[in-house]
């Protein structure tokens, strides 16, 4: 049984499958939700594409790095599930960004409207994050701006092939691909801020 955990896109994905079936292996996408503190405690979310028996198979095996797994449907659904995931995170990184550059323009209290915008409707768990590390500039890394870019752009590949249009998700990719040509690329992807903050 081969296990691809990276974020891929769901058309790769199905064409390292059909090699895989071709040599006789079994396959599934599981790439993971989670961060650093998340994958060096063993909670991370697998996110399976394949066949369901396959999954069950190897099931023990996953169950050890992972606080939960959840079967997302025939091979690729593993991958697309993961970049629409991570679509959303993007684009709601992308409008905190915006936001908070915004505040800081027009003279507001910053750490009194952060505390009105994390603790009112908002606020979900990643907004109260990114706030806290775009606040102080804190962009030790978690998950990189650059990567963050790369799936954006999966992302919005997946559409295209779609024909559905995304034009949130290619701002938030703007945004972010302008972040990596100023040399954020390394940095955590909450740094897409930086250079919202000097135009």
């Amino acid at each position: 049984v081969l296990i691809e955990s990276s974020t891929l896109s769901p058309v790769w994905v199905r064409e390292l499958a059909a090699s895989a079936a071709k040599q006789g292996c079994s396959f599934l996408d599981a790439p993971v939700t989670g961060t650093k503190p998340h994958a060096a405690s063993g909670e991370l979310l697998f996110l399976v594409g394949g066949d369901r028996a396959v999954l069950d198979r190897v099931r023990p095996i996953l169950q050890v790095m992972s606080r939960d797994i959840a079967y997302a449907g025939p091979t690729g659904s593993g991958a697309l599930t993961k970049l629409l995931n991570n679509l959303l995170c993007g684009v709601q990184a992308a409008a905190l960004a915006e936001t908070l550059a915004l505040a800081e323009k027009e003279g507001l209290d910053v750490p009194n409207f952060l505390t009105v915008i994390t603790e009112g409707a908002p606020g979900s768990p990643l907004v109260k994050s990114l706030a806290a590390r775009m606040s102080s500039r804190d962009y030790a890394v978690n998950f990189t701006l650059k990567l963050m870019g790369k799936d954006l752009s999966y992302a919005l590949a997946e559409a295209d092939r779609q024909k559905s249009s995304e034009r949130t998700v290619a701002a938030a990719r703007d945004l972010f691909q302008a972040a990596e040509k100023s040399g954020l690329g390394g940095k955590d992807f909450s740094a897409v801020v930086e250079p919202i903050r000097t135009t």
